[in-house]
C-alpha cells in the first residue's frame, strides 16, 4: 500500500509539472546565511548543525538578517528501497525532519544540498533519475534552501536538468529557495531567471584574496579573481534572481583589510551573503564586519541593483551602486599590498547607469558622505577628499543627496 501511495503521488505531480515555475516571492533581496562547506566540508553531523543554529541566535547573526543554516554536502546516506533519499544514519541518528525542526524553532530557515548529477561532488547519492521523489522529501522534512552542484553530470543538459528540478520542487509544494550551483559554465545568467533564484557564476572560491588554487581539470580562485569574473553581469540580477560569486571566507584566516574588502565588494555586487567560517569561535573583529548594519543595508537594498565598476587607477578601483532614495554606495577598492593616497574629486565621477537609468549628477547635486566602515559623517561632495586606503582594503561610503536647508 506505501509503495502504491507514492506512485500515486508522483504520477499526481507529473501534470502540474507541465506548467511549473519556480516559486516567486522568494529571495526579494539577495540571501543570507551560513553554509557548513567552506569550514567543515564533509566532516559534519546532527550537533554541529545545532551548535551552529544555536550560534547564529546568540551572536546576533540572526537578526542581523542572516536566517538560512545550509547543509552542504555528505549529510546524504543511502536511498530507501523506493528510492528514497535518507540521511546518513551515524551522523544524523535523528533525521531531517528533527533536525530542520530544530533550526525552525531557532527563528531560522533550513537549507539543503544535492546534485544534479549521478554522485555529488563528495561521492553521496545524487538526484540523477530522483529529481521528484528528492523534491518531495525535501518538503516533508520541511526544508526552505536548495542548494543543486553539478558534479557527474557528463552529457546532462544544464538547463533540462535545473528546469526538471525546479518544477520538481514546484510540484512537491512548499516554497524552496532554488540556488543553482553550474559554476556559470552555461552562462545561466542568460537563461535561468525563470529557473533558479540565484546561480553561481564561477567555479569555487578559495580563501585567498588574491590567487588562483590550480587542480588538474579545475580551479578554486580567490576573492580579486572571482571579483574580475562578475565583469558584465550586473544586468542579469535583481530581486528573485541574483548572480552568486559564491560563498564568503571573512573569518577563515584572511587579514581584517582584505576580510572588510572581501565583504564590502560582496555588499556592492548584490551577491548573496552566505558565511562559511565557524560562527562559534568568532573574533570580534570578524563579528564587527559580519554584522555591520549599513554595509549589509547596501547589499539588501530593495533596488537590487547591483554594483558597477566605473573606473580603475594605479591599483585602485572605483565603485558605485545605486541604492533607493536616490542615494549611491561608493566604494575604493585597493587591490595592490601597499597604502594608496588618493584625492577623491567627486566631478570625475559624474556617470550614467544604464541599469538604474540614472546619474550621478555631482555637478549639480551635493550628496553628504557617511563612511560605513567608521559609521561617522564626513562632510559632503562640495570639496574634494583626500584619503588613505590601505593595502587590500577599501572606503565605502554612503552618498545622500543633501536636503536643502528651510
Amino acid at each position: 500500500m506505501k509503495k502504491k501511495t507514492w506512485i500515486a503521488a508522483l504520477l499526481f505531480c507529473l501534470p502540474l509539472a507541465l506548467n511549473a515555475q519556480k516559486f516567486e516571492g522568494l529571495a526579494q533581496t539577495p540571501p543570507m546565511g551560513w553554509n557548513s562547506w567552506n569550514k567543515f566540508a564533509c566532516n559534519i553531523d546532527e550537533n554541529l548543525i545545532k551548535t551552529i543554529a544555536d550560534a547564529m541566535v546568540e551572536s546576533g547573526l540572526r537578526d542581523a538578517g542572516y536566517v538560512y543554516l545550509n547543509l552542504d554536502d555528505c549529510w546524504h546516506g543511502e536511498r530507501d528501497s523506493l528510492g528514497f533519499i535518507q540521511a546518513d544514519p551515524l551522523k544524523f541518528p535523528s533525521g531531517m525532519k528533527a533536525l530542520g525542526d530544530y533550526i525552525h524553532s531557532k527563528g531560522l530557515k533550513f537549507g539543503i544540498y544535492s546534485d544534479a548529477g549521478r554522485k555529488t561532488c563528495g561521492g553521496r547519492p545524487g538526484s540523477f533519475g530522483h529529481e521528484y521523489q528528492d523534491a518531495l522529501q525535501y518538503a516533508k522534512w520541511g526544508v526552505d534552501y536548495l542548494k543543486y552542484d553539478w558534479c557527474e553530470t557528463e552529457d546532462i543538459n544544464p538547463v533540462g536538468a535545473y528546469n526538471l528540478m525546479r518544477d520538481a520542487l514546484r510540484a512537491a509544494g512548499r516554497p524552496i529557495l532554488f540556488s543553482m550551483c553550474e559554476w556559470g559554465h552555461s552562462k545561466p545568467w542568460t537563461w535561468a531567471k525563470e529557473t533558479g533564484h540565484m546561480w553561481r557564476t564561477t567555479g569555487d572560491i578559495f580563501n585567498c584574496f588574491d590567487c588562483v588554487d590550480q587542480h588538474p581539470g579545475w580551479a578554486a580562485y580567490g576573492v580579486l579573481q572571482i571579483l574580475d569574473m562578475q565583469n558584465g553581469l550586473r544586468q542579469y540580477a535583481g530581486p528573485g534572481h541574483w548572480n552568486d560569486p559564491d560563498m564568503l571566507e571573512v573569518g577563515n584566516g584572511q587579514s581584517v583589510n582584505e576580510d572588510r574588502a572581501h565583504f564590502s565588494m560582496w555588499s556592492m555586487l548584490a551577491a548573496p551573503l552566505i558565511l562559511g567560517n565557524d560562527i562559534r569561535s568568532m573574533s570580534q573583529q570578524t563579528k564587527d564586519i559580519l554584522m555591520n548594519k549599513e554595509v549589509i543595508a547596501v547589499n539588501q537594498d530593495k533596488l537590487g541593483i547591483q554594483g558597477l565598476k566605473f573606473a580603475a587607477e594605479d591599483g585602485l578601483e572605483f565603485w558605485f551602486k545605486p541604492l533607493a532614495d536616490n542615494d549611491w554606495a561608493f566604494c575604493v577598492l585597493n587591490r595592490s599590498t601597499t597604502d594608496k593616497q588618493y584625492v577623491i574629486d567627486w566631478q570625475k565621477f559624474n556617470l550614467y547607469d544604464e541599469v538604474s537609468k540614472r546619474f550621478t549628477d555631482f555637478d549639480s547635486k551635493v550628496y553628504t558622505i557617511r563612511n560605513l566602515w567608521t559609521n561617522q559623517n564626513e562632510g559632503d561632495t562640495k570639496k574634494v577628499r583626500p584619503v588613505t586606503i590601505p593595502g587590500h582594503d577599501v572606503v565605502m561610503y554612503r552618498l545622500s543627496v543633501a536636503k536643502k536647508k528651510k
